[in-house]
């Protein structure tokens, strides 16, 4: 091709260039697309990228960045360029040799867009951020001459550099380009697409049609297999619509329960032309493996429970009128059934054992139901990339001494091979998990029990939420786990400078920035809502994602439900989006007004002690205040004053009053403060919410020891097994009596153990089992997994091996049914769940505050008074995290007819020392046993 620059730009060079990808699909046989549908590699490189150390010795070290359809910016280095120019290779062929620049298809001249530059960079927030300096100045505006719009679409189809050339039109620098937001300006209208994936064409029983958004590609087309699988038995191209970028193609045979996928046709960066064989992301189910997609009717009523569409007039749905009435349990799909002997052995572990009626599991569930649960959200259950869904092992773990290393030997032999994850890793979106499945080849059968799951929770009166990770892939480039980033690449993936995929997340981070990620996600949870009946979610690193994005999610879910469909989720700021870099995220501070709840740190931290990250001697010396901060310190906790526990105290009084921004409280130094003038960790506000409904308080979930082990870490090694089991129902307390959302973690109620595991992602049955028998709570079963835990392990030993700890059924008992009180308690008025911050601020107040106050008791007092729900004239508790008894003066409750909650004078209260309690009206002062939550009222409406 051309040696020099040659700048045009030919009006009908883009419809021609169109012609050409038509012909090269008419040329493209089909038994060639055959062979690609059944081939052993998920990917053939049809014409390579050539190798060009000319090139690669020019690349600048930042890549030039799209703001807009016709303009980019690029921070060059390259002051004495006399042009810049735009180059194209649909083949992906460019190379530079002697400094020209080869096998281009089209060289445009770009113009420096100094007047346009402020708005393009407005696209771009990041860009800037991330020169410093006099680089920062430097980053140019880029703009391309005037063109058509199928002319500017043309140039994304294949490879792209920009170049800056001297007055002899040798390359000084060149870097390829970022397209995401030309995609998103030039692609608009694929938003507006109501039906990608494989979606009946018409009413009946129409055909199917099948869509991709494949802007870049430059041919796709469709493989189809038959119901069982087997070799493909038609491939067809797909058309393309050059307004949207979706290529379709809608086959007149009758193909429901069929298996299909997508052969894709693009260019690769550092690759070259590749034919990529994809599933679709927006597949609805798969077979085994999630090898192939299957074409899925939603509404076929064999997919569908009896009763499944009758399921709205539950009393479940009536439940929850707000974020603040829900009680929600965090719970493992797999962990409910998996250890649990009366569900039938065919159905452990999987989506059927919540059909199982009678089982312990279940029992156990309607328990808590009938005292004021009203949420099951169940870890993800969409696809999974990690888990094999046939053929994987579950190993035979040999129980050997609490401390021993045979245990977690046993499990990381075969993690990567057996049944168990957390999931957090999705490889399709908007189907449910095979290996929950009784039958993962069949993938109508994933779709039908979770729909029973569903329903057989409903009917035991508790809704259903999920937890959904769209922060992330499991992969991206071209690996064959890898689904976004190998249809349309570099897209979907938030990248570097350098082109690089961040992976803050922990994988390949997703861009819902973009347009078409953003679409997906929302497409997505409608499906989950509408088709499954998911009444709540929580989004996984949802800091992660934009806020405006949140709130359009947030609007959609909600018409399809017909109802509000409640978000929460992890608003926590870090990684390359930190503190708005790229957009206004839907973080903790962020959020602020929104309505959408984020999980609060700030108690939680304060109630266990320390931080997630305590390693070593810290998971020891960093206590909190229910387990021990002050009042029983640790062999190797640092010194402490009262006044230290006072705010530490604060901390916890910030959660209970909903982490209100504008509530007002007497702190520990004396000053009376805003909760957002009230510090928590490096200087973030512990107030954040706008309104209670924001906030999510908890002191257990997935992540990080469970409260009992945490607890085992940090209370001293002496104390008893019934102190341990008060001190976890302490903790429980605070989130059961807290404003705002309570959320808690399976297992919590029955002092749940993972052996001392900080990080039991991956760490099999053996480590993350539950018994809803309520015999063993599973502390003592060897060290926990040395990945993450080994460099602990020292630490470890000797409280694993400690006979004190580990509890009896007794104390296990105990603490089931002490959280049945607390959960009845706060089911029992709508003081503990309102819903405006205006009904907070007035009816809630604190006693026993300041820098005098008793720092190990909290007591909180609200007034019921013209309250709709509040069912009471004034609730008084008092939350007791000493060993000792303590009498705390109130002069504001003098004369008061407080008098014991029902709960805790019925004949089925769990906590026999709350009979201690007392309250004297003459001097007005409560006698609050130790390690003991005690909630008063004042009868009547």
């Amino acid at each position: 091709m051309t040696t020099t620059p040659k700048y045009f730009v030919q009006a009908n060079w883009a419809l021609a260039f169109s012609l050409a990808l038509l012909g090269q699909q008419a040329h493209a046989k089909t038994s060639e697309l055959l062979l690609a549908c059944d081939a052993e590699s998920h990917a053939s490189t049809l014409l390579p990228s050539p190798k060009s150390d000319g090139l690669k010795a020019l690349q600048s070290k930042t890549m030039a960045l799209w703001a807009d359809g016709q303009r980019m910016a690029w921070q060059t280095g390259a002051t004495q360029a006399s042009a810049y120019v735009l180059v194209t290779s649909a083949r992906g062929q460019l190379r530079v040799e002697a400094g020209r620049i080869q096998d281009a298809d089209r060289t445009i001249r770009l113009t420096v867009d100094a007047a346009g530059r402020d708005s393009a960079l407005k696209q771009l927030p990041w860009l800037l951020t991330a020169h410093a300096g006099e680089a920062a100045r430097q980053v140019l505006v880029l703009k391309l001459p005037a063109m058509s719009d199928v002319q500017l679409k043309a140039i994304h189809i294949g490879q792209t550099m920009v170049a800056a050339l001297d007055e002899k039109g040798q390359v000084i620098t060149a870097s390829a380009t970022q397209a995401p937001r030309a995609l998103d300006a030039l692609y608009a209208r694929a938003e507006q697409v109501g039906d990608l994936g494989s979606v009946r064409s018409g009413a009946g029983q129409s055909p199917f049609s099948f869509k991709l958004w494949a802007p870049t590609a430059q041919q796709v087309s469709l493989c189809i297999y038959g119901p069982k699988g087997g070799p493909a038995i038609s491939a067809q191209p797909m058309a393309r619509n050059w307004a949207n970028g979706v290529w379709s193609a809608v086959p007149k045979a009758a193909l429901d329960r069929h298996l299909y996928t997508y052969l894709v046709d693009v260019f690769v960066p550092g690759v070259g032309l590749v034919r990529n064989r994809v599933t679709d992301p927006y597949a609805l189910s798969f077979n085994a493996n999630s090898a192939r997609a299957a074409v899925m009717d939603l509404s076929d009523a064999s997919l569908k429970p009896q009763g499944w569409d009758a399921r709205a007039k539950l009393p479940h749905a009536e439940r929850v009128k707000t974020n603040t009435d829900m009680v929600i349990y965090e719970l493992h799909a797999r962990d409910f059934s998996i250890n649990d002997p009366s569900v039938p052995a065919a159905q452990r572990g999987k989506y059927a054992a919540f059909t199982a009626k009678d089982s312990h599991g279940m029992k156990h569930l309607r328990a808590l139901s009938k005292a004021g649960m009203t949420d099951v959200h169940f870890l993800p259950i969409f696809d999974i990339a990690t888990i094999p869904e046939v053929g994987c092992t579950t190993p035979k773990v040999e129980q050997s001494t609490p401390d021993g290393t045979v245990q977690q030997a046993t499990v990381a032999k075969v993690k990567g091979q057996d049944c168990f994850n957390w999931g957090y890793d999705p490889f399709h979106y908007t189907a449910p998990e095979g290996s929950y499945s009784s039958d993962a080849e069949d993938p109508a059968a994933r779709v039908r029990e979770t729909r029973e799951m569903v329903l057989a929770l409903n009917r035991e009166g508790l809704r259903v939420g999920m937890d959904v990770v769209y922060n992330h892939t499991p992969a991206s480039g071209q690996d064959s786990k890898s689904v976004l980033d190998r249809i349309v690449p570099g897209y979907y993936q938030r990248l570097n400078l350098q082109g690089g995929v961040e992976s803050s997340t922990c994988c390949a981070n997703t861009a819902t920035e973009h347009r078409m990620m953003a679409k997906l996600m929302i497409d997505s949870a409608v499906v989950w809502v509408q088709q499954y009946g998911i009444d709540s979610f929580r989004f996984d690193l949802m800091g992660h994602q934009p806020r405006d994005v949140m709130e359009r999610l947030q609007a959609v879910v909600n018409k399809a439900a017909g109802k509000p469909v409640q978000l929460i989720g992890e608003g926590w700021n870090f990684g390359e989006v930190e503190n708005g870099a790229r957009f206004v995220q839907a973080s903790q501070l962020s959020l602020n007004g929104s309505g959408i709840g984020t999980f609060s740190d700030r108690a939680r931290d304060a109630v266990r002690g320390g931080s997630w990250a305590d390693d070593s001697a810290g998971l020891i010396a960093n206590q909190g205040w229910a387990n021990g901060y002050h009042f029983d310190p640790t062999p190797t906790a640092p010194k402490t004053s009262a006044a230290d526990l006072a705010a530490k105290a604060d901390q916890v009084r910030v959660g209970l009053a909903g982490s209100l921004r504008p509530y007002r409280l007497l702190a520990a130094d004396g000053k009376t403060l805003r909760l957002d003038e009230i510090k928590y960790g490096g200087g973030a506000p512990a107030g954040y919410a706008s309104q209670p409904g924001e906030v999510v308080n908890y002191v257990d979930n997935h992540d990080n020891p469970t409260l009992f082990d945490i607890n085992a870490f940090k209370m001293p090694q002496t104390t008893s097994r019934e102190d341990r089991a008060r001190a976890q129902v302490v903790g429980i307390a605070v989130t059961a009596l807290s404003q705002g959302v309570a959320y808690f973690h399976a297992g919590v109620e029955t002092l749940r153990s993972k052996s001392l595991d900080r990080n039991s992602y991956d760490s099999g049955d053996w480590f993350n089992r539950m018994d809803f028998t309520l015999q063993d709570n599973y502390f003592g079963t060897g060290l926990p997994i040395e990945q993450d835990n080994g460099s602990n392990w020292a630490v470890m030993r000797p409280i694993l091996a400690n006979p004190l700890i580990k509890p009896e059924p007794l104390h296990i008992r105990f603490a089931f049914e002490a959280t049945q009180d607390l959960l009845k308690i706060r089911a029992s008025s709508k003081l503990f769940r309102m819903d405006r911050a205006e009904d907070v601020m007035q009816r809630l107040r604190f006693h026993n505050t300041g820098p005098q106050q008793i720092g190990s008791v909290i007591v909180g007092d609200l007034d019921g008074a013209g309250l709709a729900g509040a069912n009471f004239k004034r609730i008084v508790y008092a939350i007791n995290a000493d060993k000792e008894m303590h009498s705390v003066p109130v002069p504001g409750l003098l004369g008061v007819p407080l008098q014991l909650h029902p709960v805790h004078t019925g004949a089925q209260a769990a906590d026999p020392r709350i009979t201690d309690a007392r309250f004297d009206p003459a001097i007005g002062a409560l006698r609050v046993p130790a390690r003991t939550a005690v909630v008063w009222v004042v009868p009547g409406p």
